[in-house]
């Protein structure tokens, strides 16, 4: 089962470059982040003709995730536990069936965090402590687990092209990537990193300042696999080369396949 997480930045804006990657890519599930639609408002029909299962968690003009299945999908859950009050769409959760197991996914988009510090700062570090929560709650099934998305966290210097650009910004800054190594060390795989080593591999290029052509990326996007998940692995990578197609977002899919 090919699995993708692809922050679209805007389903209206990529209206004609999301279908044309599904086609060439043919994930069987593409977790969205970004779509910036409320749920009604979603083009669910481009995709259902397409064989896809959409489920949305939307918010007018910020934020909001989806799951697209070729698969059935189950006990489809939106938000993420922790805080009655957020507002902001940045989760859903759902179980889809494979071949031969069940798979739980969680599509996320985490908060950016900037300016730092700050209150948007504090709710982004908030907001991962929650993450903690709910991954070790996940851990706890025993089942395989993906947590895929885009998460805002540029874990080691290797992963911008400048690093030094990076220091002061919320997605780099010490407590950060303090709180993202405390999730992963919970015990799940971070899917990219078991698969390939070494700098120069990003998922994401400014819109500013010539960066795709400069190749000035950086990789925000992961997928995090509970010890079941990971063990069912068989290959991840990034969809780089979409970044130079027409009216592209700033993302790239990044995706995992799992044997189910």
């Amino acid at each position: 089962m090919k699995i993708a997480t692809f922050n679209i930045n805007g389903i209206k804006a990529r209206i004609e470059a999301l279908p044309a990657w599904l086609d060439a890519a043919t994930p069987d599930v593409a977790l969205l982040q970004e779509i910036k639609s409320v749920d009604d408002g979603f083009p669910r029909e481009i995709f259902e003709e397409r064989g896809y299962n959409v489920e949305t968690h939307g918010q007018k003009g910020f934020n909001g995730v989806a799951i697209l299945s070729k698969r059935p999908l189950e006990d489809v859950t939106r938000g993420l536990p922790g805080d009655a009050s957020d507002e902001q769409a940045r989760w859903i959760e759902a179980t889809v069936m494979g071949e031969h197991r069940a798979l739980r996914l969680c599509g996320l988009y985490l908060p950016n965090g900037n300016p730092a510090p700050g209150p948007k700062y504090d709710y982004k570090l908030a907001w991962m402590e929650r993450l903690y929560t709910r991954a070790r709650a996940l851990l706890a099934t025993e089942e395989p687990v993906l947590l895929g998305g885009d998460y805002n966290i540029i874990p080691q210097d290797e992963d911008a092209a400048r690093p030094d650009a990076w220091r002061e910004d919320a997605l780099a800054r010490p407590e950060s990537r303090a709180a993202f190594r405390r999730i992963l060390n919970l015990g799940f795989t971070e899917a990219f990193r078991a698969r390939v080593q070494g700098p120069g591999h990003y998922t994401f290029w400014d819109y500013q300042a010539g960066a795709w052509n400069k190749n000035d990326g950086i990789r925000i996007d992961h997928f995090l696999l509970s010890p079941q998940a990971a063990d069912l692995m068989t290959d991840c990578g990034i969809d780089r080369d979409i970044r130079g197609h027409d009216k592209p977002s700033d993302h790239v899919p990044l995706w995992v396949e799992i044997d189910a």
